[in-house]
């Protein structure tokens, strides 16, 4: 814990932007006593009902739950949801002046239906837009005007619109011309909009998609991180692995594997949000890479024997930083 505890120190003195896309998470919860007569499905008595910002904002949650500020920069549609969402931020610490309302844009919604610890079911309402001239030009100028106080920018992309090739590709320019690190959640296939990031987050899945896409090989993690590294100008890549943890990729010749952490997997849901706020606040404490994504490991530790999506505390990590401490300890 000691040789993180200075970092941790410096949490509270960030402002961290966050870009990308947010959504409303809903969850239903309650128990399954029977079988439906209508169809073989589960009846779930609802005893819960649970709102829960999510995508982007849920990184967004999680920066304040390390204690740093949050901003928060992206569209919601002008509808009940969209209401919901800005009400559920105004309760948390995020500042949300550069949220967008738009008309005729749906915000997300994702909902779980949950019976104790198990998912029965999720329901998506979605429409996948990319976000017009007039708000890609909004959400620039906001940026811009407080790029000052900004100690690190985030890009949460969800794939639902808000990162725009080419206003993602405009914010790390602005970033970048003043010295604030980026740290990318990729989505899809087209990883060139991220081109000149300081770090890039994709799990397995989208690291493995998105190498073969280019190559049209079968290689495995190692490549992949060597090909975005080598293809994109990207300073490292993180490569998240579930159970195994996280891979780290600094230079083609210099690769760490850091195991997972957690104890007990209830829920992965959020993981990769927790992933990128703690590794954001690690980097802009003035971590160095591999450090801030064995803190990052850590958190996402803790936050999967949670239930739901359920924001990293500041209180949680250093909990779980001091488990993972005596743990090593014992295994010495």
């Amino acid at each position: 814990m000691d040789q993180y505890d200075a970092y941790i120190q410096k949490f509270k003195d960030l402002k961290i932007a966050v870009f990308g896309d947010v959504m409303l998470d809903r969850y239903l919860i309650g128990e399954v006593g029977r079988i439906s007569p209508e169809a073989p499905v589960p009846v779930v008595d609802l005893k819960e009902e649970r709102l829960v910002a999510g995508g982007a904002a849920n990184v967004a949650a999680n920066i304040d739950g390390l204690g740093s500020k949050a901003v928060l920069i992206s569209v919601v549609g002008t509808d009940r949801e969209g209401e919901e969402l800005l009400g559920l931020l105004e309760t948390l610490n995020i500042e949300a002046d550069g949220i967008a309302s738009v008309e005729g844009r749906a915000t997300t919604v994702k909902t779980r239906i949950l019976s104790g610890s198990h998912q029965i079911a999720r329901v998506d309402r979605e429409r996948v837009l990319d976000i017009g001239g007039s708000e890609s030009r909004e959400i620039l100028d906001h940026f811009e005007s407080i790029i000052e106080e900004i100690d690190v920018l985030v890009i949460s992309d969800y794939g639902k619109g808000t990162a725009e090739e080419k206003t993602v590709a405009r914010l790390i320019t602005l970033a970048k011309k003043n010295s604030v690190p980026v740290l990318v959640d990729p989505k899809g296939l087209d990883y060139t909009k991220y081109m000149g990031a300081t770090v890039l987050t994709p799990n397995r899945k989208e690291a493995l998609e998105y190498y073969h896409s280019e190559s049209k090989g079968k290689g495995g993690i190692e490549e992949a991180g060597v090909h975005i590294l080598e293809q994109l100008d990207i300073e490292h890549v993180l490569i998240t692995l579930g159970p195994e943890g996280i891979a780290v990729f600094s230079s083609v010749d210099e690769t760490v594997s850091l195991k997972a952490s957690a104890r007990t997997v209830f829920d992965v849901t959020g993981a990769g949000d927790t992933v990128i706020a703690t590794l954001a606040a690690a980097v802009g404490a003035g971590a160095d890479i591999e450090t801030a994504a064995r803190i990052a490991n850590i958190a996402a530790g803790e936050v999967v024997g949670k239930i739901g999506t359920t924001p990293i505390g500041i209180d949680g990590l250093r909990a779980a930083l001091t488990e993972d401490a005596v743990g090593e300890s014992h295994a010495a």
